[in-house]
């Protein structure tokens, strides 16, 4: 596998190569151990991976039901109204939809995050205005400094991931609905909960509820991720019955396939499992967190993911890391270089049981120090002749954010950048952020953060929050479709910013934590008791 790692990671762009390709390569038919891809090790059991392996020739033989009856079915355990719902062929191809539906021009984004919120709508030729969380707060998002840039930007769809991918960083229902509320005048508000079945900061902190109440509001859930079958790909939305609709009358009607359907209809008999084992992940988060921190001039920041971002010492280069572990360790770690609004000093690690993760943090100690356990860190040269890194990206985002293929144009022949909305100053209580840290807003363009000490975890309840005046929509610019292919004012393509060239309802019930005997509601679902 050693001569072929580079080969592997060069071609995947913006993510990690596939386990599939990566069992290929080792030769001996096994994976590396796996702190790469955010699934849930507890679920499903190994009684459920074996009644699904005694179907499996039925599973794979025969047409799954229609969407309409499989999402019936998940509306029926998670206490949702299904003309509220749309489920696609995992969260990317809802995330596809939404912007070929409903991102016209322009779409704002919190950096570093899940890539295809940022490379989805620029392969459209919209513009994305990247928000850039800053290091020293921790990369925790500023609801009312997000806010004002929106307005800066005249940004029309804002997408909030909570909690967000890479760091974990979380935010309090109560922000995030004052946020919706403040954002009323937008085309469109996405709340990604992906990864919130693994928090547990609050009871009920999911915003389901409150989306099927507003007319631009969607929830983005995953099923993979916390259900621990990515290969499955199979998620879902929550929206009012329009918004849900227009998805779910583009998707095709059997967009969802056999496996899907029937671990659908085996998860009403395994609820407390499941609810065993989101709680499993969160005792190893807190366990793995700890032994981290002990290692030498490692940062680990707070998170309610399933999965840990840290950072690396002085003097290490996250590819050689990545590298060297899995080609003398056989683990498998995200080098979160190729994120956009990170660099190659950050890892993303994947919650994993207890003996995974003391081979982990043996595997770091001799890549980083040697044989010497709090040795001096060492220089490492990067090893390689490419970087995964994204120096070159930042630097365009820099320059570019918000002024696309035309700020590139200006900058080839030496003319003035073309003029953006510029933001007001924010009025002191403004620029509080949720966590009490008085972070200055950020200009559009981001800067270079200074490094900090891991932040300690934001308190249980922030306090209230002042945003901008939302502007009435009838004043809101209201621009047609882009045409396809066509960059929205300049905007830039994922493949340039890359630098590549290659082609009227109730709510639910909020019940909580399940009994022994139900299963957990979408409000609620996966919440200590």
């Amino acid at each position: 596998m050693a001569d072929n790692v580079t080969s592997l990671f060069r071609s995947t762009a913006a993510h990690s190569p596939s386990m599939a390709a990566l069992t290929r390569e080792g030769g001996d038919g096994a994976g590396p151990i796996d702190f790469c891809i955010p699934c849930n090790p507890y679920f499903p059991t190994p009684e459920m991976f074996d009644e699904m392996a005694g179907r499996l020739r039925d599973i794979i033989t025969y047409y799954p039901s229609s969407a309409d009856t499989i999402t019936a079915e998940l509306c029926s355990l998670l206490q949702l109204p299904p003309q509220c719902v749309a489920m696609g062929n995992g969260s990317t191809e809802l995330i596809t939809w939404i912007d070929h539906l409903m991102v016209r021009e322009s779409l704002a984004i919190p950096v570093p995050t899940f890539g295809r919120w940022t490379d989805q709508p620029m392969e459209t030729g919209k513009r994305v205005d990247m928000f850039p969380l800053q290091e020293s707060s921790g990369f925790a998002l500023d609801l009312a400094q997000y806010a004002e840039f929106i307005r800066a930007r005249g940004t029309r769809v804002a997408v909030v991931c909570n909690p967000n991918n890479p760091d974990g960083g979380y935010l309090h229902k109560h922000a995030l609905v004052q946020f919706m509320d403040a954002m009323a005048d937008l085309d469109l508000i996405v709340i990604d909960e992906s990864f919130l079945e693994f928090a547990d900061a609050e009871q009920e902190p999911s915003v389901v509820q409150e989306a099927m109440l507003r007319p631009n509001v969607i929830v983005l859930r995953s099923l993979g991720k916390n259900f621990g079958l990515h290969g499955i790909r199979f998620g879902y939305l929550v929206a009012n019955p329009a918004l849900a609709g227009m998805v779910r009358s583009m998707l095709p009607k059997w967009n969802l396939n056999a496996f899907a359907e029937h671990v659908v209809f085996m998860l009403k008999e395994h609820g407390p499992e499941y609810a065993q084992s989101l709680q499993q992940v969160r005792r190893d988060r807190l366990d793995m967190a700890g032994q981290l921190a002990a290692l030498p001039g490692l940062t680990v920041y707070p998170s309610q993911g399933n999965f840990l971002f840290v950072r690396l010492p002085v003097g290490a280069e996250g590819t050689v890391v990545r590298d060297r572990l899995l080609t003398e360790h056989r683990i498998l770690v995200r080098e979160c270089g190729n994120k956009i609004g990170s660099s190659s000093r950050f890892l993303r690690l994947v919650v994993r049981p207890q003996t995974d993760v003391r081979r982990l943090v043996s595997g770091l100690e001799q890549v980083l120090y040697g044989s010497r356990r709090g040795a001096a860190v060492p220089e490492l040269g990067t090893g390689t002749n490419y970087s995964s890194g994204t120096a070159a990206v930042d630097r365009l985002v820099s320059s570019t954010n918000g002024a696309g293929m035309q700020g590139l144009a200006a900058q080839a022949v030496g003319a003035p950048m073309p003029a953006a909305p510029q933001p007001q100053a924010v009025p002191a209580a403004a620029a509080m952020s949720p966590q009490g840290n008085g972070i200055p807003m950020p200009a559009p363009m981001p800067v270079a953060p200074a490094p900090a000490p891991a932040p300690a975890p934001a308190p249980a309840a922030p306090a209230p929050m002042p945003f901008p005046t939302p502007v009435a929509p009838a004043a809101a610019a209201m621009p047609g479709p882009t045409p396809p292919g066509v960059p929205a004012r300049g905007g830039l393509t994922a493949a340039q910013v890359r630098g590549t060239t290659g082609p009227g309802l109730s709510p639910a019930p909020a019940t909580g934590w399940p009994n022994s005997q139900s299963w957990p509601n979408a409000a609620g679902m996966g919440q200590a008791g």
